[in-house]
């Protein structure tokens, strides 16, 4: 199987080819490998490749039953872990550092899947940006535009699916860490409702329940295939979402009805201007969505913005200043500039004094979110909004930020992504879907939110879209097909 061959195909389809010996899952192995090492000395999405990850894919007459036997795929370098293996978070405090012995339970629903598990991707220091540029390994590029961003914190899965490395990849999401990446790179996302996805063993609520895990894919049908594997709690989860009883793959086509959807372009998490190419481009979505039978009109939101970003922040920084502590004991390392980057160590410094009074406070504050988002969604089945204030920005941007004061950078940051932290918040389900593109052919994500656990709702409508305008042709400059 040549590069163009191999970059054609969504999971799904090399799972057709596996299954019909066309291929064999140590040659996809190897491909996705040479793809890798062909491309990533420009994009830096992939920090670590197996050594043995080729040996370790499935004989082919011993394939596993899930849906993606053989399928490259990549782990994110946070969140959901595979067992004993190098797990840095993006940080210098944490190199070199091993995962616990027992893998994530998510891990090993993907393994049950059928992928095989070629390395771990790029992310921005523990998670914290909405860009990939850790001191610890570099940036990573955007296929569409190596000068641009990629997104975070999941933006070295997010270029390695949207070049072709691999079909799908290992992301989670907990302030729009799935969606934004998805956004810049031209993929679709999914965040699912609050613990869909287990978090297990080693939590109970990932990022105090804003952190969602799944994947990025070129195809809604990868993403809804990947959820009938995963979905669903663990053995003694503190609490979940209960999943869809059938098929989420098996349903995708079925009709989705005339939905009510409500168009948001006011952006108040927190407050910023939208580039006039993210206003032309949502309303173009919007008017899709109409020419396809659906109902649109355009709403506010309302809720206590500022109260509500005020305790986000010290949730964010106090979870920061925690998992540090943890990190620093397993290493040894003590935090400081040597180890962390100045907005992280901001954060460290800034939650220090941080009460546990106050951090209930910005906790219980969690319920602004919830309740808005309950009443809006008793009205409408869906919330259109842009995915950014922006297309993809330069790389550097959020390093030029001053992080002397941990809110006001936090603030700043925010405000690239403001219409996606609120889902994460309400623990409800929101997807990036790459529908339109700017005239300097970046692409620019439209992102939809349903009431939680309706992600088969949004799947659906996804599905519609996907149909109405394809976009898995659309491919970036920097695409593996471009090698042979």
């Amino acid at each position: 199987m040549n590069l163009s061959q191999y970059a054609s195909h969504d999971a799904t389809g090399l799972a057709e080819l596996v299954r019909a010996k066309q291929v064999s899952p140590r040659e996809l192995a190897q491909t996705a490998l040479t793809a890798i090492s062909a491309l990533n000395p420009v994009l830096n999405a992939v920090i670590e490749t197996y050594p043995d990850a080729a040996d370790r894919s499935p004989a082919p007459d011993f394939l596993p039953v899930g849906p993606f036997p053989g399928v490259p795929f990549l782990l994110k370098d946070i969140g959901s872990h595979d067992k004993g293996v190098t797990f840095e978070l993006g940080s210098r405090l944490a190199k070199g550092m091993k995962a616990p012995p027992v893998a994530s339970e998510l891990v090993e629903r993907f393994r049950a899947s059928g992928v095989t598990i070629l390395g771990r991707t790029n992310i921005p220091e523990l998670g914290s940006s909405c860009t990939t540029e850790p001191l610890l390994y570099g940036p990573t590029r955007n296929p569409w535009n190596l000068e641009r961003t990629p997104g975070g914190s999941s933006g070295g899965a997010a270029a390695a699916v949207a070049s072709g490395m691999v079909p799908i990849a290992h992301a989670n999401d907990a302030g729009g860490s799935i969606r934004w990446p998805a956004a810049c790179c031209g993929l679709f996302g999914l965040k699912p409702s609050r613990n869909l996805n287990p978090v297990g063993p080693d939590a109970a609520l990932a990022l105090n329940g804003f952190a969602a895990e799944h994947i990025l894919s070129r195809s809604v049908r990868d993403t809804a295939a990947m959820l009938d594997v995963t979905a669903g709690p663990d053995v003694g989860a503190w609490c979940y979402t209960p999943r869809f009883e059938g098929s989420y793959l098996a349903e995708l086509k079925r009709p989705v009805g005339r939905l009510r959807i409500g168009l948001n372009v006011t952006p108040v998490f927190p407050p910023t201007t939208l580039d006039p190419a993210v206003v032309s481009a949502i309303r173009a979505s919007a008017a899709l969505c109409e020419s396809l039978g659906h109902y649109v009109e355009e709403v506010t939101f309302d809720f206590d913005h500022e109260t509500l970003f005020e305790a986000f922040g010290v949730i964010w920084s106090s979870s920061l200043r925690s998992g540090i502590e943890m990190i620093a004991a397993v290493t040894g390392r003590k935090p400081g500039s040597d180890t962390l980057e100045p907005h992280v160590l901001a954060a460290f410094h800034g939650a220090e004094h941080t009460s546990g009074s106050r951090v209930m406070w910005a906790l219980e504050q969690m319920n602004i979110a919830s309740r808005a988002y309950g009443r809006y969604f008793e009205k409408y089945d869906v919330m259109l909004t842009p995915a950014g204030s922006q297309p993809p920005f330069p790389l550097g941007q959020i390093g030029a930020i001053p992080t002397d004061d941990f809110m006001a950078w936090f603030h700043d940051m925010c405000a690239h992504c403001p219409f996606l932290s609120t889902a994460n918040i309400a623990g409800i389900p929101a997807m990036s879907v790459p529908l339109q593109w700017s005239d300097e052919a970046l692409p620019l994500g439209s992102h939809f939110l349903a009431a939680n656990g309706r992600e088969l709702l949004l799947l659906r409508l996804a599905a519609q879209l996907e149909e109405a305008q394809p976009w898995i042709s659309k491919l970036p400059p920097h695409h593996v097909s471009r090698l042979d």
